[in-house]
């Protein structure tokens, strides 16, 4: 059976990738402990990709800014929204970690549910 996969895309500042990783660990702790198959997020370390769009002019990046790549998985779309239910039921998510203002702009990051085509 094909996994299910939610996919975001963050245009970061560089200056709050600090307060992000915070908030990311304390994610991918949750979200593991309530059953995701996988977590993780990745840094942009090469934009300047001579090809296609990049994610660059895809983010929007701005001078200062880079890319925030990161995907959970799961064993289904009912799974995904089955932890997805408990990971925002957990009190951590109501903690001083997560209670501050999130580091990038909630309206520039793109989020999608894909369902697995070819496995890894």
């Amino acid at each position: 059976m094909a996994r299910y996969v939610d996919g975001f895309v963050i245009p970061l500042p560089k200056r709050n990738l600090k307060r992000y990783l915070r908030q990311a660990r304390l994610g991918a702790k949750l979200w593991k402990e309530h059953g995701a198959l996988a977590y993780s997020e990745c840094v942009a370390e090469d934009l300047r990709i001579p090809y296609g769009k990049g994610f660059t002019r895809l983010a929007g990046i701005k001078p200062g800014e880079t890319v925030v790549f990161s995907f959970i998985a799961f064993r289904s779309r009912a799974h995904r929204d089955r932890v997805n239910a408990a990971v925002m039921k957990d009190p951590r998510m109501q903690g001083a970690a997560m209670k501050v203002p999130p580091p990038f702009d909630v309206k520039r990051f793109a989020v999608a549910g894909f369902e697995e085509l070819v496995g890894w």
